[in-house]
């Protein structure tokens, strides 16, 4: 891994130290004697992580975080706070103002590196999810996530003593659902739609047996992150005050944070609140990438599939028929007079026919089908595994739903509306699918639709050649 880590600490002994670590492990260290030096390096080398000092000579660390937070460019970076104040508001401070953990001095190495480690790999799952679909992205780029409503903590143990009395702890001071669970039916408990619990708090100390314990809470931390419903949770393990060396390679396996019995109940409410706020960010992440490629692949207007779309799942169609040996018929269907009706009417009449004519389009084809509008008033539509026969019946019985009753609009006024439809079939020939033969394909359906406006609209025109 060759993560770039910015160190900012005016110490110089302390970045050298850092220096030194992280160049062992590989990394690429940067480094920053004072908050505004950090601030501006963190815009300028968009550092992976940044690990900060609270005790800055010019701009405190709380001060650094909520800058940091609070400009687009680097909110998203990873921060681990590493500090010589053993005071627990400093901590509650640095929590709140958006940093991801915090070591107190001394700390121990190992498990810095574990959580380091850790969050360079959740910081590079999300740069994954959004790289090659930068297009798509544009224009849905959103501020961090605001106020959202309670979330749903979990607290997976065998031992109910335990698991009450940090209910009755965290309780008043959190606003969120508590539930208890025990291991054998943590996993039991998860919903396939996603509605599971935000957190899961995996007991991972049981007197007498902590290995045990410890064994069994890493498995469960390994099969949450293995399942669809459950991979996105926050998950946190609770350990005893000086967690075991086993317990550190939860951070590796997809751990969130560790709590200990001995830590402050304030401090694991704000440990709990970063992991919830880190989740819903990511939550946000993904659902700006799913919108973003929704929208880069469907019709706005109609919810039918676009031209960008319909061309990419056509040559896939056109390579299944070939591999398979079989026909592909395509179709190019048109509005007629549709140039009359945005004139007369208006263009929000227009919109509305095109949306009522791609439902009633849609609703007389196949799942396996293909339906997209490609242009003003054009449908595209794709039939794989259709004779000839089969496809000239299709296109003759959608020219009849569109035609049979008129479509309404929001005044009241009803428009007869009818399509024309040209109709090319390929069949897989000796030196099977080209990806020019899907081009060729559209072509001919597209002569053949011109046809049909000639020979006086509302019917079907077969292309005069198929492609091969």
């Amino acid at each position: 891994m060759d993560g770039r880590i910015l160190i900012v600490d005016d110490v110089a002994t302390n970045r050298i130290v850092f220096k030194v670590k992280l160049g062992a492990a590989r990394y690429h260290p940067l480094m920053a004697a004072s908050g505004m030096e950090g601030l501006r390096m963190a815009r300028t080398e968009r550092p992976d992580l940044i690990l900060l000092d609270l005790m800055l000579p010019d701009l405190g660390g709380i001060d650094v975080l909520r800058s940091l937070r609070d400009d687009p460019v680097t909110r998203d970076i990873p921060v681990i706070v590493v500090s010589g104040s053993t005071a627990l508001e400093d901590r509650l401070l640095a929590l709140e103002a958006g940093a991801d953990d915090v070591f107190v001095k001394p700390y121990d190495d190992d498990l810095l590196m574990a959580r380091l480690r850790n969050l360079l790999r959740c910081r590079q799952a999300l740069t994954d999810l959004t790289e090659g679909h930068e297009a798509a992205m544009l224009g849905m780029a959103e501020p961090a996530a605001a106020y959202r409503g309670p979330g749903h903590l979990a607290l997976v143990t065998d031992r109910p003593d335990m698991a009450l009395k940090l209910r009755r702890d965290l309780a008043p001071l959190m606003r969120d659902t508590i539930s208890v669970l025990g291991h054998s039916n943590a996993l039991a408990d998860s919903d396939p739609a996603g509605g599971g619990p935000d957190i899961y708090v995996i007991d991972a100390e049981t007197a007498g047996q902590p290995a045990a314990a410890t064994d069994r809470a890493l498995r469960l931390l390994s099969d949450l992150r293995s399942r669809s419903a459950t991979r996105h949770a926050g998950i946190c393990l609770l350990t005893g005050p000086a967690p075991q060396s086993e317990v550190k390679m939860g951070y590796d396996l997809g751990a969130n944070a560790m709590l200990t019995t001995d830590m402050p109940v304030a401090e694991i409410v704000m440990r709990l609140r970063a992991v919830l706020r880190a989740k819903r960010q990511a939550d946000q992440r993904r659902g700006q990438v799913q919108d973003g490629l929704r929208l880069a692949m469907i019709d706005p207007l109609t919810g039918l599939f676009n031209r960008r779309y319909a061309n990419a799942r056509l040559a896939e169609m056109a390579q299944s028929a070939g591999q398979n040996g079989r026909t592909l018929a395509v179709m190019v269907a048109d509005i007629d007079r549709f140039k009359s009706v945005n004139d007369r009417f208006g263009h929000s009449a227009g919109d509305d026919v095109l949306v009522e004519i791609g439902q009633r389009l849609g609703s007389n084809l196949r799942e396996q089908d293909l339906l997209a509008r490609i242009g003003g008033e054009e449908f595209l539509i794709a039939l794989p595994l259709t004779t000839l026969e089969e496809a000239q019946a299709v296109a003759r019985r959608l020219c009849r739903q569109v035609e049979q009753r008129p479509v309404v609009l929001a005044d009241g006024e009803a428009l007869q509306i009818t399509v024309s439809i040209g109709l090319a079939l390929a069949e897989a020939g000796t030196r099977g699918w080209e990806p020019a033969l899907v081009e060729r394909l559209i072509g001919l359906a597209d002569q053949a639709l011109l046809a049909s406006k000639r020979a006086g609209r509302n019917q079907v025109t077969l292309a005069a050649r198929s492609a091969a």
